[in-house]
């Protein structure tokens, strides 16, 4: 009887394990069409330095897995520029752009310690 108690105890301690690993460990995500394992999936299934995560409420959000807040902001930089938006300078965690008199205003925010969001307007790419 004691192995069969000791047996469940040890099943319901690795689900809470389990449980808490994935629901409580990372912070919440600003959006709702992800959830936070399949944000890791993602990264881990990529080689890209900013990865696309979703489309939602006319934003397009990425991930960047960078510590340095500074390196975040060059690789979204570089992703921006590359579709013909001029950078024009940071203020707080936003980034802005200019093309051909539209301002692009892109804001960055730290997920975790390891991990910054990226939230752009869907119409930077046109």
């Amino acid at each position: 009887m004691k192995k069969w108690l000791f047996a469940i105890g040890l099943i319901i301690l690795l689900l809470g394990a389990i449980v808490f690993y994935n629901k409580l460990y990372y912070p919440t995500l600003p959006m709702e069409s992800i959830n936070k394992k399949e944000v890791i999936e993602k990264l881990n299934d990529s080689n890209e330095q900013i990865v696309k995560l979703s489309d939602e409420n006319g934003y397009e959000w990425y991930i960047i897995s960078e510590r340095n807040t500074n390196v975040a902001d060059e690789i979204t930089k570089k992703m921006v520029i590359q579709h013909g938006w001029i950078f024009k300078r940071k203020d707080g965690s936003g980034l802005f752009f200019d093309k051909q008199g539209k301002i692009l205003i892109v804001t960055t925010q730290k997920w975790t310690t390891d991990y910054t969001l990226v939230k752009i307007p869907s119409h930077f790419n046109y």
